[in-house]
This record gives structure tokens, sequence and C-alpha cells, in this order.
């Protein structure tokens, strides 16, 4: 793993960097991004800078010089043939408390090298729901308290991934993660207005195999879906083989067309 900090490389990514008085430390008060890289290139950067000033003029917070964030990555990104980066732009030092300190922010770019992810997984509906029209719908921060205690529910079901509805019984999004299925023979996805995250990944699936967005009960989703896929920065496209108690094809055919698609125009463009 390796660490830049506001302008500098860690010596110990591991070892204390960040003030204790962080308003990102103390209260969740920054945006994040994960961005996959392939042999030493990210993927998609462009587009996860653009979402990374979006969620923070969202949450009020100065845009980050994104010259700046470009030279992190390079700082840190290594050649293994699969990788992370994580970029995180927080409020800054700030009083213990809600209010801002007015601090200069802090960036910080880190990386490490993953492996690739299963072909196929194991969802659980959880009973908690995301709020739609909460301050932060939509928003990648870094307040993953719920999305924390959600994936560990799931887990313990024999899940790998959590599924959440809406206040309005919608379906919306997994953890970190956005979800596609198959109805009537169409593939769909739930829409920006259910709450869920603009997943890059989610973004280049609906232009890339023609999702239709839709919102609907995520009961009868269940219920009426011949097959259904995870789509994240670190996923790409995921079969899923069983959500709560019904088994899934992994992958079913429409899965396996957009996996297809989408190793092909990957490979095509690092930065679509």
């Amino acid at each position: 793993m390796r660490a830049w900090l506001n302008g500098s490389l860690l010596d110990d990514p591991t070892a204390a960097a960040v003030a204790v008085t962080d308003h990102g430390f103390t209260v969740g008060d920054g945006v994040f991004e994960a961005v996959k890289t392939l042999a030493g290139r990210p993927f998609a950067l462009t587009r996860h800078l653009a979402r990374l000033e979006r969620s923070a003029e969202g949450l009020g917070l100065p845009v980050p010089d994104l010259d700046d964030v470009r030279r992190g990555v390079a700082a840190v990104v290594g050649d293994d043939p699969v990788g992370r980066l994580r970029i995180t732009w927080t409020a800054g030092p700030a009083p213990m408390g809600s209010g801002r300190g007015g601090g200069p922010p802090t960036l910080v770019v880190a990386y490490s090298p993953i492996a690739r992810a299963a072909s196929a997984t194991t969802v659980v509906t959880v009973p908690w729901t995301r709020n739609e029209h909460g301050a932060t719908a939509g928003l990648k921060t870094t307040s993953y308290a719920e999305n924390v205690i959600a994936l560990a529910h799931a887990q313990r079901h024999g899940g790998t991934e959590a599924v959440m509805a809406n206040t309005a019984g919608h379906l919306c999004e997994g953890t970190g993660s956005n979800v596609f299925y198959v109805r009537d023979g169409e593939l769909r996805t739930p829409s920006l207005r259910s709450g869920c995250l603009a997943g890059i990944t989610r973004e280049l699936v609906v232009d890339w195999c023609g999702a239709r967005e839709v919102d609907e009960p995520l009961a009868d989703v269940l219920a009426g879906a011949s097959e259904a896929f995870l789509v994240s920065t670190t996923r790409d496209v995921q079969a899923i083989s069983r959500w709560d108690d019904r088994e899934l094809p992994a992958p079913g055919p429409v899965t396996r067309r957009c996996a297809e698609t989408w190793a092909a125009r990957e490979a095509e463009s690092m930065d679509p």
C-alpha cells in the first residue's frame, strides 16, 4: 500500500498522519472515490474525478484541485494487474462537533493491489432503507456506518452484499454496488431518483448495454426477475447466484452479454 497526503508521499501509510480533529475522521464530513487500476492505469478516472467534484459540491465542500489529485494518483499507483485507488477529500481540521472549522481541506490518495472479483455472488435484502430524500442521497460520502451495518447483516445471513429498498419500498442499491435485473426480457436498473449512487460502472453499463431506468417495488423485482447482477468499480459485472432464498442463473444470458460487452469496451479505452 502507498499513500499521498496533502502533497507528500507518506513513508509509512499505516502510521498516524491525519489530524485527530479532522472533520472526516470525527463526523464523516468528506467524500471519496474508488478507482480501479489495470497494470498501473486508472480506469475512467475523468468520470470519477467529475463525480468527486459533484459530491464535494453536494456536501458544501470546496471543490478539490483535480491537478493535485492527479499528482497524488501518479505518486502512488502501482503496476499490479489489478489495483484500487482511494481518493478521499475531507473538510479538514474542525472543532469536535458538527460545525466546520474553516481550515484547509485534507486530500489523501492511497493505492493497494486487489484480487479480481468472483464472477458470481450472493446478496441479502436488509431491513433498513435508503432515504432518497436525505441531504446526502446520491453523494459518495465517507459516512458509511449504515453500509457497514447492512453489510455485516448480509454476511451473517450468508451473503456477500446487502441490497436495500428506499423509503418508498422500491429497489435502491447495494452497500457498494448498483443492481441490474432482467424482467419480462428487459434489462432494468433503479433510476437516480431512487436515491442510489450514480455509479460510474452503472452509468457505463446503462450506456453500453441499453438498460432501462425504472423504479419498482423491491418485492416485485425479487419475485419477477429472471436474472440479476451487481456492478461497481471493483466488481465490473458480477452475476447474482442467490438473492435471499431465491436461486438465479449465474450468469443468465443477459448478464453474460453485459459482461462480455463490458470487457470489450473496457479494452478499447481506459478513460471512456
